[in-house]
């Protein structure tokens, strides 16, 4: 009997008392030992139980409890602390208060919008790294595709 009482309790503590941890893998940007911890403490202010950031393959390793937080949570935090993941984009507010080592390259990361409509300099999508996909590869003045640091966010000729 005394057994048995330990067994159900047991059970109980472990059903109960521990809940599911998940663990996933999330491309983040980054450059540096800096970055590692900015992305890390991020991660773990967002919830996660260990965050560990990869310098060379550019991928956090999370755990987290899913009643506690989510993936999407952690990625906005990170997203917050100005470095871009697989699915989040930081802002460039929060890009450009990252110090000089940790700003990375973001060509890559700009996003190509298949209907966005052509900006001019200083609009939104300049500022959010967006390309007008359609208009990319016109030459013309008259056009003004936009990307994030290109020729066009700050005198308004397209990208060439």
């Amino acid at each position: 009997m005394k057994n048995f009482i330990l067994l159900v309790g047991f059970i109980l503590i472990s059903t109960f008392g521990l809940q599911a941890q998940t663990a996933t893998q999330i491309k983040v940007a980054g450059n540096c030992a800096m970055c590692k911890g900015h992305i890390e403490k991020a991660a773990k202010q967002a919830g996660a139980i260990s965050a560990d950031w990869d310098k060379v393959a550019k991928v956090l390793k999370v755990t987290f409890n899913a009643a506690n937080t989510s993936s999407d949570k952690i990625e906005d935090a990170v997203a917050a602390a100005g470095y871009d993941t697989e699915h989040k984009v930081a802002t460039a507010d929060a890009y450009s208060k990252l110090d000089e080592c940790c700003q990375y390259d973001r060509v890559a990361k700009n996003a190509v919008a298949d209907n966005a409509s052509c900006c001019k300099p200083g609009a939104s999508c300049c500022t959010e790294g967006v390309a007008c996909k359609k208009d990319m590869a016109k030459d013309s003045k008259d056009m003004t595709c936009c990307k994030k640091d290109a020729k066009c966010c700050k005198d308004g000729a397209c990208c060439k």
